[in-house]
């Protein structure tokens, strides 16, 4: 009877759906009467109007975009699920799957190595039988000081699993494990063997730690360039076989294997999604497990029951067959209280997975994902001939042999002896040339955002997705704790997202004709997200222009309109509000997000979309720098002291010094000119619209203005001399189109 019981169920939170339906209907019907207001101006008398129609123009477009978001953003919202698993009732350990475990570095410099090793070695601890575990690195700055520590790792491990297995325990990252007050030891908790052993292992693992640090140190007084050295080296695959001395406890390891792909300056190499197709080429002819577990090198596992949990989705037969991977949210051990740069993506992992968890299933994100190997194939099965099958894939008929062989312990024994040619020629730059890679097999390339435009490929195939979201974090990473960080990575996120909906595979035309039109809607909203600077820009400017001018740009206060106007701001507040709350935020948070927003569209997303059309026009090649990992100790007591790090650069100072200039001008000048003139009900949305700026973005005044600290806004000489001229330019420039148009 047990075996009928099925592994994972869905829930519906039906008063959610019925709420968000309610909110949906009513925000939309005021978005129709807003529609209404603005074109009824375009019919009014051009000598009686109180507007120019150049301002009005700009704003009615700005509503339109902003709209046109909201619209797309509900789609989120339409049908929001969660799950349970059940992962006793899976089959006995000897029935379970293979599984491939694919972890991913680029630069040993910005990724401590140590860091690596650790999510490694969490990695070969994970609830798994360790002959069906197989695990390889992927080290693209070709680094032997990677490849070393990768064998000490496999030294430290013989000590370091049976430990955890011994003592059941949770948090199986040793560097996580060990930075914990208490012992952590359950039901060994007091025990004298356990506290000595535990002692025994923390003295291994110091002196493992020493070891890679001695290593590093080497590397870099030898003067070896490891950064060139990253760009320019032939293939190297290296399967970790540590011989195991007496002193060393016998115990059964995963697979372990070290892959850094050939680079070539001549010959583009596709960045993350290139490496996962190496590591998936390689890992073909080697182990070929039917499930993949894909990692980025700081995001270790933080419990060993994940691979358990996904297989209660990849093994129940009513959604296995269209199921392609199981996504784990993303979560940070390093995120303060009050999380003041939004590092965690509540909205994403609370709100917008789970939305699309109830259509076709949540977006492919980067790390943490549970991959069906036969999902990344593309349409292989209709290609008759080997020859066919080798313009498809490759010339490698080791790798063609995979496609339709399954993975068994003898096969990766068999791997242990394949040729070494065979490998490095899979995982060498000329072997994708004339072939599909990275247009219809393997993770696919054209964008940085390899990720999302993989998962939404798949959806246009048929395939499906699911969230899991256990409560008890599975992963947990490094996340950005300073301003720098977040705005960096923020303008390569939502280039590379904008770099999807200018393509051919745009969401809103590729979508409806191969997957449900919601499911659709939801990717055309992360590919257009960047759009916010482009409303907020002209939301920060215009009106407050016009306020200073005494230019009325929304109804007076006893316009009947003048509730529709003031209902739809704050009917998305108080929805934004609701959503923080139920997912365990709180007041606090919810100001935090409304401020980053603000900040990330004026600045990562402006030059996100710029840099998307830069590329778009051929001006401007592909970039993609890894996320600076390295703790810095004055930037982490910042971020724990809730004080934003402003030590980023100018690019990124300047429009935020020069709108909050803008709008402090022009508050401070219309509530002169309001006094004066006494016409507070035509002026007064422009003055709550002014004042929101700058109450929300009062972190901004203090870092210019009040702060001290290392971390403030250092009013330098190219900083206020750029910022005062972008101001100028803005003011003076709208300032006469608006008195001519």
């Amino acid at each position: 009877m047990e075996e009928t019981l099925p592994l994972s169920v869905s829930h519906v939170n039906k008063s959610l759906v019925l709420t968000n339906r309610l909110y949906m209907l009513l925000h939309f019907t005021a978005l129709c009467f807003l529609v209404y207001y603005r074109l009824c101006f375009f019919f009014q008398d051009p000598q009686t109007r109180e507007a120019p129609l150049f301002p009005w123009l700009l704003v009615f477009a700005s509503e339109i975009i902003l709209s046109f978001i909201w619209i797309l953003d509900q789609a989120f919202r339409w049908h929001p699920i969660s799950r349970t698993v059940f992962p006793e009732r899976l089959p006995q350990d000897h029935n379970l799957p293979p599984l491939d475990v694919f972890i991913c570095t680029a630069d040993p410099t910005k990724e401590p190595t140590l860091d690596v090793m650790n999510t490694l070695l969490s990695a070969m601890a994970l609830d798994y039988p360790p002959e069906k575990l197989h695990l390889y690195v992927s080290d693209d700055g070709g680094s032997p000081v990677t490849l070393n520590a990768m064998k000490e790792a496999s030294k430290f491990a013989r000590w370091w699993l049976p430990f955890c297995t011994r003592y059941r325990i949770e948090c199986r990252c040793p560097k996580a494990y060990f930075s914990i007050s208490e012992s952590h030891g359950g039901d060994f908790d007091g025990s004298f063997e356990f506290l000595a052993d535990k002692k025994m292992i923390k003295e291994k693992y110091e002196a493992f730690e020493e070891g890679i640090k001695r290593v590093k140190e080497d590397q870099d007084n030898s003067g070896d360039t490891t950064v060139k050295r990253g760009q320019n080296h032939p293939p190297v695959i290296e399967v970790i076989q540590e011989n195991s001395s007496s002193e060393i406890e016998q115990v059964k390891l995963p697979f372990l294997v070290y892959v850094s792909r050939e680079k070539k300056p001549s010959q583009p190499h596709h960045f993350k999604a290139g490496a996962l197709n190496a590591l998936y080429r390689v890992s073909a002819v080697i182990s070929n497990a039917p499930y993949i577990l894909v990692l980025d090198c700081d995001m270790f596992c933080n419990s060993p029951a994940s691979a358990r949990q996904a297989l209660c989705f990849h093994l129940n037969p009513q959604i296995s067959p269209s199921l392609a991977f199981v996504q784990f949210p993303q979560k940070y051990h390093n995120i303060s209280k009050n999380d003041i740069y939004d590092s965690q993506h509540r909205s994403a992992y609370k709100v917008l997975w789970q939305g699309m968890d109830g259509l076709m299933g949540p977006v492919l994100s980067g790390t943490g994902f549970y991959m069906k190997r036969e999902s990344l194939y593309g349409n292989y099965k209709i290609k008759d001939t080997d020859l066919e099958l080798q313009q498809y894939v490759g010339k490698s008929n080791e790798f063609i042999k995979s496609l339709n062989q399954n993975c068994t312990t003898d096969s990766v024994t068999v791997g242990r002896t394949l040729p070494l040619k065979e490998t490095l020629l899979l995982a060498s730059c000329d072997y994708e040339i004339g072939t599909q890679w990275g247009k219809e097999v393997g993770f696919l390339y054209g964008t940085v955002c390899e990720d999302v435009h993989t998962g939404f490929i798949l959806n246009c195939n048929g395939w499906n997705s699911v969230l899991c979201d256990p409560p008890e974090a599975q992963f947990l990473g490094n996340s950005t704790t300073n301003l720098n960080d977040l705005l960096v990575q923020g303008t390569r996120w939502y280039c590379g997202l904008l770099d999807i909906g200018l393509s051919r595979f745009c969401p809103l035309i590729c979508g409806p004709l191969r997957m449900s039109l919601l499911q659709s809607l939801c990717y055309a909203q992360l590919t257009y997200f960047p759009l916010y600077c482009l409303p907020l820009w002209c939301l920060a400017i215009v009106p407050q222009l016009c306020l200073l001018s005494g230019i009325p740009l929304y109804p007076k206060v006893s316009d009947p309109f003048f509730f529709i106007f003031l209902f739809i701001p704050l009917s998305a507040l108080t929805k934004h509000l609701s959503e923080v709350l139920s997912t365990g935020g709180t007041f606090r948070k919810w100001i935090i997000e409304q401020r980053i927003w603000m900040i990330v569209s004026i600045t990562s997303h402006l030059y996100g979309c710029l840099d998307a059309i830069l590329k778009k026009f051929g001006l401007k090649d592909a970039s993609f720098l890894p996320t600076n990992k390295v703790e810095d100790e004055e930037q982490t007591r910042l971020y724990q002291m809730d004080k934003y790090d402003f030590r980023t650069s100018n690019m990124f100072l300047v429009p935020m010094v020069a709108l909050i200039t803008i709008n402090i001008s022009c508050f401070i000048g219309g509530i002169y000119r309001v006094v004066s003139v006494g016409n507070w009900d035509q002026m007064f949305m422009q003055l709550l619209l002014t004042s929101h700026i700058i109450v929300f973005n009062y972190p901004i005044i203090e870092g210019l203005l009040i702060r001290k600290d290392v971390g403030r806004i250092y009013p330098s000489l190219p900083l206020v001399i750029t910022s005062n001229i972008l101001a100028t330019t803005i003011t003076c420039t709208l300032y006469s189109l608006l008195k001519k148009v």
